[in-house]
């Protein structure tokens, strides 16, 4: 069993940068691969970026890609989302999530097995 509490959300205007962090529980973090997700108001939760196991590959949506860095402190058992140059449209609920298993690279909802419950990011002009 693996429980996530995500923090480090808040309000910011266009342009301006924040640090999710995602902080785990359990003793095989270092095993599970990470994603962020994010859900806008009115829309379906759409995936952001996932990282495997050691850190070394990542993987981004398009709409993040070149702004939003995830890294992962696998000593510290926390998972980060960078997000610089921020948007209007990144306005969202992030939520991150564990999956368990060899394949890191996981864009879908149901493909993971463990879900914080997410943190407000409000980006205004």
């Amino acid at each position: 069993q693996v429980q996530l509490v995500e923090s480090g959300g808040g309000l910011v205007h266009t342009g301006g940068s924040l640090r999710l962090s995602c902080a785990a529980s359990g003793r095989t973090f270092s095993s599970y691969a990470m994603g962020w997700f994010r859900q806008a108001p009115g829309k379906e939760r759409e995936f952001v970026a996932c990282i495997n196991w050691s850190g070394v590959s990542t993987f981004y949506a398009d709409s993040v890609k070149g702004r939003f860095t995830i890294s992962r402190d696998n000593a510290k058992i926390t998972v980060y989302l960078q997000m610089n140059n921020l948007k209007r449209e990144d306005t969202a609920v992030y939520y991150c999530a564990a999956a368990f298993g060899r394949r890191w690279l996981r864009v879908g909802l149901d493909e993971y097995d463990y879900w914080g419950q997410g943190t407000q990011v409000t980006v205004s002009s």
